[in-house]
């Protein structure tokens, strides 16, 4: 199968790297660098000209409170270039995964999000990431669309890597106490595509959106303060004190989901895919840092 990775130095990129180099597949991996998804013109042309059976689109517009003053490129990467992927894809009968997140809901369920719930996002970043999937169901394209949560790895910027710099700067570190949802390590979600695409008939007609996400349920805090244990063991420093503050504590540009825990049994049900062990994730990801 020939697969085109877009947003391949990303940190979810970087882990498909990872996880396709033992395949057997072509892959054609395109970097922001050289590829910006805002040019939909470009898209196009590199789509058509590589014609791959699969795209991946990793590229995403991801500055959550920098979206809310910057709401025109935000809707830009996010939603119009996301529309001419999907639009690319179906005239070359190309199928498109595409990775959206929980911050479609607006975090006021007192339970696991599934598939069918209403989306209500509360904040640009999650508007213009449920647009974007509205424009590729309305495309006409094959599409298999994946929310995932709370992504870390060793790559990137992501909660994990600031916790583990924090660690190092500061003495005490308060961390959000009253936002739930659940830790998804980047490299499992790359795993759970891999599997997904095994288990594929490329050309059937597809049109579906999954979750996927840690396999527990934490607070940032607790979050937290797994992170500092392992990263105590593996010899990082880590600060004298971790404080639960609440989210009122904690001002933001962007409002953040209270709760925003995915419900993944269907992507399990469909593809055998077991959710993110992410307690196992924090030990692979902070032994990669180790040894980098």
């Amino acid at each position: 199968m020939k697969i085109l990775v877009l947003g391949s130095k990303g940190q979810l990129g970087r882990c498909l790297f990872d996880q396709l180099d033992d395949t057997r597949h072509i892959v054609v991996y395109a970097s922001r660098d050289e590829l910006d998804i805002a040019n939909t013109n470009a898209t196009n042309e590199l789509i058509t000209a590589q014609n791959p059976d699969l795209v991946i689109n990793t590229a995403a517009y991801t500055a959550v409170d920098k979206a809310e003053s910057d709401k025109e490129v935000a809707y830009l990467i996010n939603n119009l270039a996301v529309a001419a992927i999907a639009a690319a894809c179906r005239d070359n009968d190309s199928l498109l995964i595409h990775i959206s997140t929980d911050y479609v809901f607006d975090g006021t369920a007192d339970q696991p999000y599934t598939e069918t719930n209403p989306t209500s996002p509360n904040s640009v970043y999650g508007d213009s990431k449920l647009k974007g999937e509205l424009s590729i169901q309305e495309s006409g394209c094959n599409y298999l669309i994946i929310r995932t949560a709370w992504v870390f790895s060793q790559y990137g910027n992501n909660f994990l890597k600031t916790m583990i710099r924090l660690g190092g700067e500061r003495d005490e570190v308060s961390v959000v106490g009253d936002q739930i949802g659940c830790p998804t390590y980047a490299q499992d979600i790359a795993k759970a595509i891999v599997l997904i695409i095994s288990k594929l008939n490329i050309k059937d007609p597809m049109t579906e959106i999954y979750h996927y996400s840690g396999d527990q349920s934490c607070s940032w805090f607790d979050f937290a303060q797994a992170i500092f244990s392992e990263a105590n063991n593996l010899t990082f420093p880590i600060p004298k004190i971790v404080r639960s503050i609440n989210t009122a504590e904690y001002a933001t540009d962007a409002p953040r989901p209270k709760y925003s825990v995915l419900e993944c049994s269907k992507i399990s049900a469909d593809f055998s895919v077991e959710p993110s062990n992410w307690q196992v994730g924090i030990q692979e990801a902070l032994w990669a840092l180790k040894n980098v």
